[in-house]
């Protein structure tokens, strides 16, 4: 898979969901299904969107023992997802867990990317609500090479990480990154945030974008901005 934006769709059930995709018309984008659609919809709402021809992000961020994220992956791997994920502070063991899990019997299996720190995380968040001392930066490049040493396909990081990641575990290992808003629009509760064309020029391989899309006037048309500015 080449460079491309995905579209979170953060809406509360699957009514409002397949009203906005309607809006796309014949184009398909690739689509994140996170915990509030997952949590309401449950395991059909993937299977409607796949079968209308989306590629999937399903974004869980699964954290708990090896043996129970083992569990869970081996279920999530009937979805035919394209891409899952889990948070990186679960420990290598866990990541290599979760790997195991989401291999099906065939060999094959979706991309698994961890996540190294929330967009939402600044410096002094880490360190007052998480005791973690260490410089952001060195932080989350310890956390991607866990992953790469698990043997995942990537992470889940800020845009202004995605060039160091790669430089540090090698280009093919994937970067996803959200946190991407238009010049000048509003940053919500994210904190560590770029435009789409500075994310593609730090070397992001996905952009996650939410309500830069789906709470603009005309989404097609910011969506179609995002790729433009992005894939070109």
């Amino acid at each position: 898979m080449g460079k491309d934006v995905i579209i979170a769709c953060d809406f509360a059930g699957k009514e409002e969901t397949l009203a906005f995709l309607d809006r796309f018309g014949q184009e398909r984008p690739f689509v994140k299904i996170g915990m509030e659609l997952f949590y309401a919809e449950g395991p059909a709402i993937v299977r409607d969107l796949k079968a209308r021809g989306h590629k999937i992000f399903l974004d869980l961020k699964l954290h708990d023992i090896p043996n129970t994220v083992k569990k869970a992956m081996a279920v999530l791997s009937r979805l035919d997802v394209d891409i899952c994920n889990l948070h990186a502070a679960g420990t290598v063991a866990m990541m290599e867990a979760a790997l195991e899990g989401l291999t099906r019997e065939d060999g094959t299996r979706p991309l698994l990317i961890a996540v190294t720190q929330l967009t939402s995380t600044d410096q002094k968040r880490m360190e007052e609500d998480l005791w973690i001392c260490r410089p952001m930066d060195e932080v989350i490049l310890h956390y991607a090479d866990n992953a790469r040493r698990a043997g995942l396909d990537g992470v889940v990081c800020s845009p202004l990480e995605a060039g160091k990641i790669h430089g540090h575990c090698g280009g093919d290992f994937l970067t996803v990154t959200p946190g991407v808003r238009f010049a000048g629009g509003d940053a919500g509760d994210q904190v560590r945030i770029t435009t789409p064309a500075r994310a593609r020029e730090l070397g992001s391989d996905y952009i996650v974008v939410g309500r830069p899309i789906t709470a603009a006037a005309d989404p097609v048309a910011a969506w179609r901005r995002c790729k433009e500015e992005f894939v070109g």
